[in-house]
C-alpha cells in the first residue's frame, strides 16, 4: 500500500502540517509507504500542474490525502480535479477545512472521502478496511448521497509513534527558515474563541458525548524531550524552538517538569504562546530558567467591548498590562498578535488597539485583517452583520495583504492606513520619539480622504523611513517592520536569526 500525501502551501508563510507528520508516523509503523507533496513557492515546489502530474505518475499512490487550510482550499480542489484527469486513486481532504465545513467539501466531485477531527486512526482504519462504510471519522459517498460516521473518541496522543519529520525536507525547511522549529506538545484549547476553530470542535465532538476535559492533551514530559533530542542529533543549524500549542503554559505543574529537563539537554532558546489572563511571576520564571526567549500573547483587539462581544476572548486590559509587565520584568522579548477589521469594528476600536500596543510596548507586534473561517461563531456574526463580501473572500488566499470584510467606507479606510503604517501609528500614539514627529504624521494620515491616501501613499512610506533613520542613529526606541511585512519589531532588538 502506497499513500501520497499533498500538503498545498502557496502564497503563504512556509508551513509544517503536524496532521501529515502524526499519520504518516502511524501509517510506517504498520508497513504502509508514505510520500509527499509540500507545494510551497519558497521551498521550490510551486503550483505547476505538470510537475504534480509526473510526481503523481510515478509515486503511483493507492490513496492520496490532502491536508486542507482554508485559505488553501481553492488551491487544493485545483490540484485534485487535474488529479482526477489521470488517476483513479481515491482522494481524501482532510485538517482544518473538512472538519469546519464537511458537508459543502465532500459535495466536491474530485473530494472521494474527507475526515473530520483528528485523523490518525481514521485513515490507518480506512486503508486497513478497504471501505469507509462504518469508519468513524471518515466523510463519504452512497447512491449520491453524502454519509458522515459518527466521531471516535479523541486521540491518546500519549500512545501515538512518533511524528514522521523524515517525509518532509526537513533541513530544507530549517533552512528556509533561519534555524527555526516548530513542536507541539499538546493539542486542544480550554478557551471558545469565536475566530478559533477549538469551539466547534468541541461542539462536534459534544455531540456524540465526549466531554470538553477530554479535549486537552499533553504528551509526557519524556516523549517531548526525546522529540527534541532526536532532532537535535539528526539535523544541523537549528537556532530556536517554537511550541505551537494553542497556550503552552496552561499546565503548571507539566511546565515545571518540563523546563527543569529541557535545560537538561540543550540551551537552544525557545518561543512559546500564553494568556494575558493566566500568566504570572511563577510561570514566568519557570520559562526564563529554562531559556524561554520570546512569549507570545493573543491580544486580537484593544477594544474591550470587541473582545467580549465578538471574539467572545474574556481578558481585560489590565489583565494585558500586568502579563506583559510580568513578562517585561523577567527579561523576556516579547510578541503581540493583533487583528482588525473585525465584525462591528469602529475607528475607535482599532485606535484602541493601537493605544493598548502603544501602551505594553511589547517586542513585536503581528498583525492580520479579520477572516471569517465557515463554521466558526466569528464566521456567524460576521454573516449576520451583513459585512462579508463573499466574493472576495472567495479569492483570498491569506488574511495579511487584504481583507474580504466591508464595514463601511470610513472604517474600511482607516483599517487599510493602520495596517499599512502600524508602526507609525504605534510610534506615534506612544509619542516615542518625545517630539510627536510620528503623531504628527499620524494625525496628517488620519485625515486623508480616500483619493489623498492613496496618492500620497509612497510619499508617506519615505517620510516614515526617514523619521525610522533619524531615531536609529540617534540610538532611541522605535518600532520598524521587519522579517516579513506584517511584523512590527522594537528597535532595541538586535539578534537577527530570531525571524519570526
Amino acid at each position: 500500500m502506497r499513500i501520497l500525501f499533498i500538503y498545498p502551501n502557496i502564497n503563504a508563510q512556509i508551513g509544517f502540517s503536524y496532521g501529515i507528520s502524526y499519520i504518516s508516523g502511524l501509517l510506517k509503523t504498520e508497513g504502509i509507504e508514505t510520500h509527499l507533496l509540500n507545494i510551497n513557492e519558497k521551498l521550490g515546489y510551486p503550483l505547476d500542474h505538470e510537475r504534480i502530474k509526473k510526481d503523481v505518475l510515478s509515486i503511483k499512490p493507492d490513496m492520496i490525502g490532502f491536508s486542507v487550510l482554508t485559505n488553501q482550499y481553492k488551491y487544493a480542489l485545483e490540484i485534485a480535479h487535474n488529479i482526477k484527469t489521470y488517476t483513479s486513486a481515491p482522494i481524501i481532504f482532510g485538517g482544518i477545512h473538512p472538519t469546519m465545513d464537511p458537508g459543502e467539501t465532500l459535495s466536491q466531485d474530485c473530494v472521494d472521502y474527507i475526515c473530520v477531527g483528528e485523523g490518525e486512526e481514521a485513515f490507518l482504519e480506512l486503508i486497513t478496511k478497504g471501505s469507509p462504510h462504518g469508519v468513524q471519522n471518515i466523510g463519504h459517498k452512497t447512491k449520491g448521497n453524502s454519509v458522515l460516521e459518527p466521531l471516535r473518541p479523541f486521540s491518546d496522543i500519549t500512545k501515538l509513534p512518533f511524528k514522521d519529520y523524515e517525509i518532509f525536507d526537513f533541513q530544507q525547511m530549517i533552512d528556509a527558515k533561519d534555524g527555526w522549529v516548530g513542536l507541539t506538545a499538546s493539542r486542544g484549547c480550554p478557551f471558545r474563541c469565536t475566530y478559533c476553530l477549538n469551539h466547534k470542535i468541541m461542539g462536534l465532538y459534544r455531540n456524540y458525548g465526549y466531554l470538553p476535559k477530554d479535549y486537552l492533551r499533553r504528551h509526557t514530559v519524556g516523549q517531548m524531550i526525546a522529540e527534541i533530542e532526536y532532532l537535535l542529533s539528526r539535523y544541523k543549524g537549528i537556532k530556536m524552538f517554537i511550541f505551537d500549542d494553542d497556550i503552552f503554559t496552561f499546565d503548571k505543574v507539566w511546565l515545571k517538569e518540563f523546563t527543569q529537563e529541557y535545560k537538561k539537554v540543550t540551551d537552544i532558546g525557545f518561543v512559546c504562546n500564553a494568556h494575558a489572563r493566566i500568566f504570572d511571576e511563577e510561570t514566568a520564571s519557570y520559562l526564563k530558567d529554562a531559556g524561554c526567549r520570546i512569549v507570545k500573547f493573543g491580544l486580537e483587539s484593544g477594544s474591550d467591548r470587541i473582545r467580549r462581544a465578538v471574539l467572545h476572548r474574556y481578558m481585560s486590559n489590565k489583565h494585558i498590562e500586568e502579563a506583559f509587565a510580568i513578562a517585561h520584568r523577567f527579561g523576556f522579548h516579547t510578541s503581540a498578535f493583533v487583528m482588525m477589521g473585525l465584525p462591528h469594528e469602529t475607528i475607535a476600536d482599532v485606535q484602541d488597539t493601537v493605544r493598548l500596543l502603544a501602551k505594553v510596548l511589547p517586542g513585536r507586534f503581528r498583525w492580520s485583517l479579520f477572516f471569517p473561517f465557515v463554521g466558526t461563531k466569528a464566521y456567524e456574526i460576521a454573516e449576520k452583520s451583513g459585512q462579508i463580501d463573499f466574493e472576495k473572500m472567495r479569492k483570498l488566499d491569506n488574511f495579511t495583504d487584504e481583507t474580504c470584510m466591508v464595514l463601511g467606507d470610513d472604517i474600511d479606510l482607516y483599517v487599510d492606513k493602520v495596517k499599512t503604517f502600524l508602526c507609525a501609528f504605534v510610534n506615534g500614539y506612544a509619542d516615542i520619539d518625545g517630539e510627536q514627529k510620528y503623531l504628527e504624521l499620524v494625525k496628517r494620515i488620519e485625515s486623508l480622504d480616500k483619493k489623498a491616501w492613496h496618492r500620497e501613499k509612497k510619499a508617506l512610506r519615505e517620510e516614515i523611513d526617514v523619521l525610522d533613520k533619524i531615531m536609529e542613529e540617534k540610538g532611541k526606541l522605535h518600532y520598524t517592520v521587519k522579517y516579513n511585512p506584517f511584523m512590527g519589531v522594537r528597535s532595541d532588538w538586535k539578534d537577527d536569526s530570531i525571524s519570526a
